[in-house]
């Protein structure tokens, strides 16, 4: 059967499943991350309360009691689970007049802010893929994450407008131990203390006098080396910062992709960065059409920031204890439990992807955790865990590409409650449904 993944981001909908005896024993053009992420489709089917065995419906009664006698709860919308999951929980943390957040307060929050404050030039991954002549891989190699982001949409696949590999320049600049791809055309190392200044200077060159970045000087800490075309991998020539411009003003169609969720290797990640990206894009983007595209990881992340925002107006750290919701987010979860604003925490989804340092938090407080493999997790003591399904393996309903495309997930096999219908009957406990 046919499946989409939510190993990366990437969300690939062209798995075809092989199920026998309701277990997955084949995923068929997954890569390596896919294949882990559906591994055989077993998962635990456990209701505990303090980590004893009992049913769903007395593990829901306790999480009810834990809820509804919190003032400061918080509802924390962690990865893999669907789109309706995540309204479910939304509509729960309104109701109680709780906060609500998700992992992109810890990842991605200085992405949105910049994208909420100047606006961004984006694209989805088709337009990637069919129109985009230059990509520049800003710090990124995509093999490494996102292992089919090349072959499904650039620049190894073929464009309705433009050709495969042969008919793209490639661009990597790498960012100190953080390279771009290795089959660059073009390639500009950049130090990572000089990464903002490097694409300020590029923005400056753009909506200067000389727009089109002749003349443009090599900043300090950056170095340019331009590969000769043709075949037989000839020597690096040396160029300059200038060439690299001058490259990306050649192309008809520009994109510049960065990973919004890095590793940072190296530990030096300038906070800056990602308003610097968008200002340059955004300045690329009158004299060549340009675009960016930012990578996310997996889990339907995105799903959580559009789910959010179409509820709430808001993508992330929304706070409805004044009885509506309210932007708070220079006081995201990590911040309220910094300071003890928080006595109690509903998790829905797997608590195995929260960033370490949240999940210690939550786990020292009253908490509910409903969410796949909830019972393998940290949180296995907490006051109340209810196993549920993974979305697009055990239960059906929508999740978002990282271009924010939604995409359809079907249930392959059997396994544990579905979250969102879990969800809902938290609801009913709590006394919220009408």
């Amino acid at each position: 059967m046919l499946a989409t993944c939510l190993g990366c981001g990437c969300a690939c909908d062209d798995i075809q499943l092989r199920v026998e005896r309701d277990r997955i024993i084949e995923a068929v053009h997954a890569c390596a991350l896919g294949v882990e992420w559906f591994g055989d489709g077993r998962v635990p089917a456990r209701a505990l309360i303090a980590g004893q065995d009992c049913s769903v419906d007395e593990a829901l009664a306790t999480a009810a009691g834990v809820l509804g006698n919190a003032s400061r709860p918080l509802v924390y919308l962690a990865p893999d689970i669907s789109c309706e999951a995540q309204r479910a929980a939304i509509a729960i943390a309104d109701a109680l007049r709780a906060t609500v957040d998700s992992v992109t307060s810890a990842t991605v929050m200085t992405t949105l802010l910049a994208a909420q404050e100047a606006g961004r030039a984006s694209a989805t991954l088709g337009e990637l893929k069919n129109r985009a002549d230059v990509i520049v891989f800003w710090g990124v190699e995509p093999a490494d994450r996102y292992p089919r982001f090349r072959t499904r949409y650039a620049p190894d696949a073929e464009g309705l407008y433009v050709g495969n590999r042969s008919g793209r320049t490639l661009i990597a600049v790498d960012v100190g131990s953080a390279r771009g791809p290795e089959d660059a055309d073009l390639r500009l190392t950049v130090m990572p203390d000089r990464e903002v200044a490097t694409l300020t200077e590029l923005t400056g060159a753009l909506i200067g006098p000389d727009d089109r970045g002749a003349g443009l000087a090599r900043p300090a800490g950056a170095d340019v080396t331009r590969l000769r075309q043709g075949s037989g991998g000839a020597a690096p020539r040396s160029g300059d910062l200038g060439t690299a411009l001058q490259t990306m003003l050649g192309g008809k169609y520009v994109a510049v992709i960065a990973d919004a969720e890095p590793d940072d290797r190296d530990g030096t990640r300038d906070g800056g960065r990602s308003a610097a990206l968008i200002a340059f894009v955004q300045a690329l983007n009158g004299p060549t059409r340009s675009a960016l595209v930012t990578l996310r990881a997996g889990g339907n992340r995105c799903g959580a920031d559009v789910c959010l925002t179409a509820q709430t107006g808001y993508p992330m750290a929304v706070d409805f204890t004044a009885g509506y919701p309210r932007y708070r987010p220079y006081d995201a979860a990590a911040v309220r439990f910094a300071r003890g604003g928080v006595d109690a925490v509903l998790l829905v989804g797997s608590a195995a992807r929260l960033p370490p340092e949240l999940g210690v938090a939550m786990s020292q407080l009253p908490a509910v955790a409903i969410g796949p493999r909830a019972s393998e997790s940290a949180f296995a003591n907490a006051a109340a865990v209810i196993d549920t399904a993974v979305a697009g393996i055990h239960e059906s309903g929508t999740a978002l590409r990282m271009d924010d495309v939604p995409l359809p997930l079907a249930r392959a096999i059997n396994g544990p409650p579905a979250t969102a219908k879990t969800v809902a009957l938290l609801a009913a406990r709590l006394g919220l449904t009408g």
